[in-house]
């Protein structure tokens, strides 16, 4: 156990988890945003193309729900239904969720790669008056050695 709990901590404070934590609220507050984009405007959009009143309304139901009959000793029975549309609904709020994360890794790597190329392009700085007397020290201290 001593192990498993020195793996953990060397794992946990391996990167910085002052930005972890950011991320991960940053995350939660941007599924937020999404869930409430596809919930309240995108899918009152399909539901109005396709007629329906929305999708969480979708389902089949399996049982019906039965009430409760004190007379006859029957207890009430609830309604057992797929919920198809919810799934619907989920997968769409996955798909923009995935859309979403994928344009903004592909700005951030052309961002990147932009400021590589820039690295790579610059020409390299005029070396100093003193890195220019400690090269040719070495040279004339590799002569003597010869």
């Amino acid at each position: 156990m001593g192990k498993f709990l020195s793996d953990f901590k060397a794992f946990a404070l391996k990167g910085n988890v002052i930005d972890m934590a950011v991320g991960v609220i940053v995350g939660g507050a941007f599924g937020k945003i999404v869930s409430s984009l596809v919930d309240d405007i995108i899918m009152p959009i399909i539901s109005l193309c396709t007629g329906n009143t929305g999708f969480e309304n979708m389902r089949y139901v399996i049982h019906h729900a039965e009430p409760a009959d004190a007379a006859a000793g029957k207890a009430a029975v609830e309604e057992v239904a797929i919920n198809y549309g919810m799934f619907i609904q989920n997968i769409v709020d996955f798909l923009i969720i995935a859309l979403s994360i994928f344009i903004a890794l592909r700005v951030t790597m052309k961002f990147m790669h932009k400021e590589a190329k820039e690295e790579a392009a610059a020409p390299a700085p005029e070396p100093t008056a003193e890195e220019k007397l400690l090269t040719e020290i070495r040279d004339i201290l590799k002569d003597e050695k010869k």
